[in-house]
């Protein structure tokens, strides 16, 4: 089944589009993605292979997430994103279902360094590392990945309290926002950005209470992005905190 995936992965490769995603995505010298490889194949394709695909088994999959090729990789962490949800139904033994859970855990964190552009984090972290963490709490993991040097490895750590957001919690997303309000990357300043937003549409005076203490030292973006859903009258208020 693998090889007959990667063969229709490969006759979907489209020469322009990769060019066109190469450019997207950042590829060239000194960009944060410098050197990934593309095929050219969009991600309403990939997802359609997945789900026709979708008993690989984790363990198969990793073959992709390994590959060199960004739509491979996609294609991996989607598998292991269907494999993961599967383990929801009530119909699967609970052990079974913890097992493999904790099998695509084990997986990811042994490979992280493969998931090293931002769609990937942002389609695979929230379910993978974030239900992960709901189930399995390991605060230190965290702590390492939001220190890390690593671009990936620090949206990794904020991406992953999506899944804790969805329940209403959002000690973490703001703890580590907190953390990464002198971070210098602009893809993390639209992640946290985004998150805090996300905490907002749930919890308002929560999002209130973060700005009132960090507004005026948040990244432009971040604050941008964290009070889009708000009044326009409330944007300009908290914006205006904003040192030039």
């Amino acid at each position: 089944m693998l090889a007959r995936l990667r063969t229709q992965l490969q006759s979907l490769a489209d020469p322009a589009n990769a060019r066109l995603a190469a450019r997207f995505f950042k590829t060239g010298p000194g960009q944060y993605a410098e050197g990934d490889r593309f095929l050219g194949i969009s991600t309403p394709r990939v997802r359609h292979l997945v789900r026709e695909h979708r008993t690989l088994s984790p363990d198969a999959a990793l073959e992709l997430v390994r590959s060199t090729w960004h739509e491979e990789r996609l294609c991996g962490l989607l598998l292991w994103v269907e494999a993961w949800k599967a383990t929801r139904k009530p119909c699967l033994p609970p052990e079974e279902a913890r097992g493999t859970r904790r099998r695509i855990n084990a997986l990811l964190l042994e490979n992280l360094a493969f998931v090293n552009n931002w769609d990937l984090v942002d389609t695979a972290i929230p379910t993978l590392l974030g239900e992960a963490q709901l189930e399995d709490p390991d605060p230190s993991l965290l702590e390492r990945l939001v220190a890390s040097e690593n671009l990936w490895e620090r949206r990794c750590a904020i991406l992953s309290t999506f899944a804790a957001i969805r329940q209403g919690r959002h000690g973490d997303t703001m703890r580590l926002c907190e953390t990464l309000l002198s971070d210098p990357h602009d893809l993390m300043h639209k992640a946290c950005g985004w998150m805090l937003r996300e905490v907002g549409k749930r919890d308002i005076s929560a999002l209130r209470q973060f700005l009132s203490n960090h507004a005026g030292r948040m990244p432009r973006t971040m604050l941008r992005y964290s009070i889009e859903k708000m009044e326009e009258k409330e944007r300009h208020g908290w914006m205006e905190r904003k040192h030039p």
